[in-house]
């Protein structure tokens, strides 16, 4: 109103309200930093697992190297111009990470090199690391970041100027700095600003030591592919074994256990026989099938051998004996997230048959519908009652019932109408005349994430001993109640009442009325 006055304690609670709001954003820029540093903590242990994995291939290359250096020499020689570019590359970065690290905690060089993430203080700052990586242009062209995407493009090409030109289509390096690339409003932006225009210190270092593992992972895949155009045959083999595979480790009554049987590095076309669990066989292409029938549940162990003809022309036995396990069909059919079906919403429901992988499965629901989406099967009811949940499994060439699962559908629970936090007793004045709204608010324990909007309202207060009554559409105080309110003494009773919400069946409930005492 023109010419109104707060008084000292409403400029008091005004400031209350402001601090807290600040404090609330402060909570969610923590949880985000701490995803951050999270995120790195993985990135920086996946970097060395991954680097110390890569260099066992390279042992494992020199030793293929000293077995047959004419024909592995090349292919070797490649893979160690991979690692030095890889590791050029990675050094750059590296050094790039400490140099924006000292610019933007302004420490020394050899100070920012031993700090932890965790330690610097900056972590959530991206006003240096801007300045760092963008400098003074508009698109990163005048700062480090321009210069680290040159960096990357050379490294790539270069990278793949050690394929023949024939099989370079058979490498994907990653590393992308083309794009495009688009900002929240999806407005297109260049690598350099998409990556480093403001960000806090943490995601830059993060995205960091992201770009050195899609190195290190652009190494691997061509070092890899150097291998892998070397043939098998021209390694010298100083073990030979035989081999079972089974279909699967799981087998339904009334079905047959089904495995493969081959000898390893044996050349498909010679021929062996075996006997396996009292059963003879004859290979064909190089492998067995073998088919054990499934006649009672429970662990089982086949015992063997395998003959086959050795590089010094003698036969000989091969000792084979593995595990498998006979079970009934089995079915596990629960809800995730409670042990009914809420009506008119996407329930999340766990399905899995024992020994059936989740490809295999099938699902249909008595009333509405439920699909996969992902690993995971949502089931949507319309209606409370009952809801019947058969599953189906291929197994094999056949279609097999696993069973069913029935659940109790009940509706949404209702919502507790709110204003200020409180459905009943003391609020202040000033509190409910600045929170505004009526605010409905699911039962704790209820895990899902509903939204219900109210629709309309009545609210009353008690003025020198009349009832003075106003309405409400939606969910927002009128101008007319919040001067009432502003009005009443310490005492005065405000109700709330006749509230209507819609839920996600799109319907209309009444809720709870609100009764508070104006403190």
């Amino acid at each position: 109103m023109a010419g109104y006055k707060e008084t000292p304690r409403q400029k008091m609670i005004a400031m209350m309200y402001l601090v807290l709001t600040a404090l609330l954003a402060l909570n969610v820029s923590k949880e985000i930093l701490n995803a951050f540093l999270i995120v790195n903590d993985s990135m920086e242990s996946t970097n060395y697992i991954f680097g110390t994995k890569t260099e066992a291939m390279y042992k494992q290359f020199e030793a293929q190297n000293l077995q047959n250096p004419v024909k592995v020499g090349p292919y070797y020689n490649k893979a160690l111009q991979a690692k030095k570019l890889s590791t050029e590359m990675k050094d750059y970065i590296i050094n790039t990470k400490y140099e924006m690290v000292a610019f933007s905690e302004r420490i020394p060089l050899a100070e920012a090199k031993v700090k932890s993430l965790r330690e610097l203080k900056g972590k959530d700052k991206y006003d240096q690391t801007t300045s760092f990586f963008i400098g003074s242009s508009e698109d990163g062209s005048r700062g480090r970041s321009r210069e680290l995407k040159n960096k990357i493009i050379k490294f790539k090409q270069e990278l793949l100027n050690l394929v023949d030109p024939d099989k370079r289509g058979m490498i994907k390096l990653g590393l992308d700095t083309d794009g495009p690339f688009y900002n929240a409003d999806n407005k297109k932006q260049n690598w350099e600003i998409h990556n480093f225009y403001r960000t806090i210190l943490a995601a830059d270092v993060t995205i960091l030591n992201k770009l050195i593992a899609e190195v290190q992972n652009a190494e691997s895949d061509v070092v890899t592919h150097f291998m892998s155009q070397i043939s098998a045959a021209d390694f010298k083999i100083d073990q030979v074994g035989a081999t079972v595979v089974p279909k699967s480790q799981y087998v339904f009554m009334g079905d047959n256990y089904e495995a493969e049987v081959f000898v390893t590095a044996m050349d498909s076309k010679q021929s062996f026989t075996a006997n396996i669990g009292g059963r003879g066989y004859t290979s064909e292409g190089g492998k067995v099938k073998v088919l054990l029938p499934a006649t009672s549940p429970g662990p089982k162990t086949v015992t063997g051998n395998v003959m086959f003809k050795s590089p010094d022309g003698t036969i000989k036995p091969y000792n084979v004996s593995f595990d498998y396990i006979v079970a009934p069909p089995t079915l596990t059919v629960a809800p995730t997230k409670m042990n009914v079906l809420y009506a008119a919403v996407d329930n999340p429901v766990s399905i899995s048959a024992g020994g059936v992988s989740d490809a295999m499965i099938s699902a249909t629901i008595s009333q509405g519908t439920i699909v996969r989406v992902g690993n995971a099967w949502i089931a949507r009811v319309s209606q409370p009652g009952k809801a019947l949940v058969t599953v189906t499994a291929k197994v094999g060439d056949q279609v097999k019932r696993m069973g069913s699962y029935e659940f109790r559908v009940k509706n949404v629970p209702s919502p507790t109408a709110t204003i200020a936090g409180a459905s009943d007793g003391p609020v202040s004045r000033d509190l409910i005349s600045a929170s505004g709204a009526l605010i409905p608010k699911m039962p704790v324990d209820f895990e899902f994430d509903l939204n219900f909007i109210i629709t309309s309202y009545n609210f009353s207060g008690n003025r020198k001993g009349d009832i003075v009554p106003f309405s409400g559409t939606g969910n927002r105080l009128t101008e007319q109640m919040k001067d009432f309110i502003r009005g009443c003494k310490r005492g005065d009773k405000v109700v709330f009442e006749d509230i209507y919400a819609k839920g996600p069946d799109g319907k209309n409930r009444k809720l709870n009325p609100i009764v508070l005492t104006v403190q």
